[in-house]
């Protein structure tokens, strides 16, 4: 932590595991609900390949209140980040493979780029926002973190759709070369 009781440029905090897997996978963890239905996708995957699972939180100005000028405001952001870090944890609580929680200060696909090339992961995993006025509003806010990673990335990236977004034959995009 540093002095403004923030995060300091990057913790990492691991969870149980039963040792080193093959592979390892990275995950962007925020605190948006796509998050969580994309570490539950990353969570299955990881048990499917038997990977290692490293979630990944860029904190943000939106992990702090609306109003920095109150007295207690570090103490909210400290919580609001101990419940999202908790949230990961009591997920992958039964998760056969080890896994790690990673926070850092910046640019939340600087940070996924820099851990997955530090442990060189398989891919990277993200959630989308989905669409809609408020996905929108967000992402115009704070930009989209998938968007970011893909275009500069060269490792696979796999994009969660919202939990809410089903496709089919009549609303799927055409398949394109």
């Amino acid at each position: 932590m540093t002095d403004q009781g923030r995060p300091g440029p990057r913790i990492r905090i691991d969870g149980p595991g039963r040792g080193r897997a093959a592979t390892s996978l990275v995950l962007g963890h925020s605190r948006y609900p796509a998050a969580d239905n994309a570490l539950h996708v990353a969570a299955d995957l990881a048990r499917r390949l038997r990977a290692d699972l490293h979630v990944v939180h860029g904190v943000d100005l939106f992990d702090y209140p609306i109003d920095p000028d109150r007295p207690d405001s570090e103490d909210q952001a400290r919580h609001a980040l101990a419940a999202q870090q908790r949230r990961v944890a009591a997920v992958l609580a039964d998760a056969p493979g080890s896994w790690s929680y990673h926070a850092g200060d910046g640019d939340p696909a600087g940070l996924l780029i820099e851990v997955a090339e530090e442990i060189d992961a398989l891919m990277i995993i993200v959630g989308s926002r989905g669409e809609g006025i408020a996905a929108t509003f967000e992402r115009v806010l704070s930009g989209s973190v998938s968007r970011a990673v893909l275009r500069r990335q060269h490792r696979p990236v796999l994009v969660v759709p919202s939990a809410g977004t089903h496709l089919n034959a009549d609303t799927a995009p055409a398949a394109s070369d």
